[in-house]
């Protein structure tokens, strides 16, 4: 599986562009998907310093990913090109939403 994480309000509670606390559940959940052989992409708005920050805050916190921003590889190697879309099987990101529960939130109109 391909997992592509959000930081803020995800990974770190913090308020932009600051980092921390530790959403420690989800680092530990990851960790170990990571090392069941499970890819992690970051996946964030932050560029520059922030973004330096936030993957720092990662490593300090025992995680590692196998990309930042980008498609893993094997994923351009396999299609060709690098989309802008990441490639995953899971997006875990505090603004998402389930397509099947907004359905029937939405009263079943899609």
């Amino acid at each position: 599986m391909i997992y592509a994480i959000d930081f803020d309000g995800t990974l770190s509670f913090g308020i932009w562009p600051e980092v921390g606390p530790a959403n420690k559940v989800l680092i530990d959940f990851l960790i170990r998907k990571q090392n069941e052989g499970d890819k992690l992409i970051l996946w964030t708005c932050r560029a520059g310093e922030p973004l330096a920050k936030a993957i720092e805050f990662c490593r300090e916190n025992g995680l590692n990913f196998d990309a930042i921003n980008d498609n893993l590889p094997e994923i351009v190697e396999k299609y060709g090109s690098n989309s802008r879309k990441i490639t995953c099987d899971v997006y875990i990101d505090d603004r998402a939403c389930n397509i099947f529960s907004y359905n029937m939130c939405a009263g079943g109109i899609i």
